[in-house]
């Protein structure tokens, strides 16, 4: 059985040979070839290299998850980066393109092809499915249309934006939407068999159920009804406390969701698997901070008290949390690896 075999047996809700398992290495990625992070992040062949390299090292990961950084889908409204050896590129905090209130009307719809960033990852994706396509599945990371526009005024700024008025922030959201909308369906056609949406803001830790409806809820459903259409999959990560599944699950309809955390409904990993499990497939949730503190026994117990709590009957794919971002990562991925394969056995 192969990764792309074995994947979807689990997204199907059925049990393969063992559970499918994916450090979620992304900038870490660039040690095994040498190159900057800035390359990394920006040059297409650098980034899709890396990542063949981190398969090679490691085949027995099971998908690729192309996350880069949250701030690529913010260039295609020229938002300044700040870019960094050993941190992922961020917003230039000094130099927001909105910078009060009444400035989000700059935010319009944009041609996705005017970005370089978006087409440097769209060329990433057809890097890895001309290698792997039907072998290992390619998921292509996209940050949500809330969570952009926070890059482009910054998180605090905007939540406070929203109780005054939220009209201006829904209708940018939706601005940005209808570019990313189009952008995944363009990372579809390059090879990606699924979306995975980063929806940050649908968790306790933010902002609550009915705020997160009403500012992304319409905005997320035109995208992934349009991805849906288009024949992929939509998922979910969300490493947020208090993730909000039903409200998501409505919205999005997704195969999967990746998380942290249990969501707001559930007191733990097992109600998690109980209340949701037959419906979407679960993806995690050992706390990434786990791969560089602790002891190996501890990374282990925590890798399959994951497995204990939600791989029964499929519907699970082992996985941290959130990234893996240092590169003494490594080894607890390592270890990953070979619990799924000899622990996750069906």
């Amino acid at each position: 059985m192969n990764s792309f075999e074995r994947v979807l047996k689990a997204l199907n809700h059925e049990e393969p040979d063992r559970v499918p398992v994916y450090p979620l290495w992304a900038g870490a990625t660039r040690k095994l070839t040498g190159v900057s992070y800035q390359d990394w992040s920006t040059n297409a062949e650098a980034c899709a290299n890396a990542y063949i390299a981190m398969m090679e090292k490691y085949p027995d990961t099971d998908c690729f998850v192309t996350l880069i950084d949250l701030s690529l889908e913010c260039t295609a409204w020229n938002q300044p980066l700040v870019y960094s050896e050993n941190d992922a590129a961020h917003p230039d905090y000094d130099n927001l393109i909105i910078s009060d209130y009444d400035e989000y009307d700059k935010i319009q719809p944009v041609d996705y092809h005017t970005c370089d960033r978006m087409m440097m990852h769209i060329d990433v994706v057809r890097r890895l499915a001309e290698k792997y396509k039907g072998e290992k599945p390619i998921v292509a990371f996209v940050y949500g249309p809330l969570g952009t526009l926070s890059m482009l005024r910054s998180q605090q700024e905007m939540y406070v934006d929203a109780f005054d008025d939220p009209d201006p922030i829904k209708q940018a959201t939706m601005n940005i939407a209808l570019t990313l909308k189009d952008y995944a369906l363009a990372l579809v056609d390059a090879g990606a068999d699924a979306i995975m949406w980063d929806t940050l803001f649908a968790s306790g830790s933010i902002m609550d159920k009915q705020m997160w409806d009403d500012l992304e809820g319409d905005a997320i459903q035109m995208c992934c009804e349009a991805v849906a259409e288009k024949g992929a999959m939509n998922m979910i990560h969300n490493c947020g406390n208090d993730i909000y599944f039903d409200a998501q699950i409505a919205r999005m309809h997704p195969t999967a969701i990746s998380f942290l955390y249990p969501p707001d409904d559930c007191a733990s990993f097992k109600e998690t698997k109980e209340k949701y499990g037959k419906e979407i497939t679960l993806i995690g949730a050992v706390p990434p901070t786990a791969s560089v503190f602790g002891t190996d026994e501890e990374w282990d117990e925590l890798c399959k008290g994951c497995i204990d709590d939600m791989a029964k009957g499929g519907g699970f794919m082992l996985a941290p949390g959130c990234e893996l971002l240092s590169t003494d990562s490594y080894p607890r991925g390592e270890r990953m690896i070979e619990i799924a394969k000899t622990y996750g056995t069906y």
